[in-house]
């Protein structure tokens, strides 16, 4: 199964201005792009340009890996990350992924 960067990238844009608590309009103004680009990223409509992500990583001080896969803060997060990952997994790796898991969760 072929992951979607372009969908991890562009959703973690989004809820990288959300959880800021940020109008598309204050996020584009502080990341140097027009509203109608940011909106296009946001609907999936875009790729944004690797300069796009340096400068939302600069002004947010986080990594690139940060903005596709944001920290958790707590388990309804974290669950909902799992869930968002395991849903791009093949058969194959879902097996495998459930052994690792039946393994640490006996610990």
């Amino acid at each position: 199964m072929v992951m979607k960067y372009q969908e991890l990238i562009n959703n973690g844009i989004k809820n990288l201005r959300k959880n800021h608590g940020l109008t598309q309009e204050e996020f584009a103004e502080k990341i140097d792009i027009s509203i109608q680009g940011l909106s296009n990223i946001e609907r999936n409509r875009y790729q944004p340009t690797a300069e796009t992500i340096d400068k939302i990583c600069n002004v947010f001080k986080i990594t690139p890996y940060e903005l596709i896969l944001p920290k958790a803060e707590d388990s309804e997060d974290i669950i909902k990350n799992i869930t968002l990952m395991l849903n791009r997994c093949t058969k194959r790796q879902l097996k495998k992924i459930y052994k690792i898991i039946d393994i640490l969760i006996k610990f």
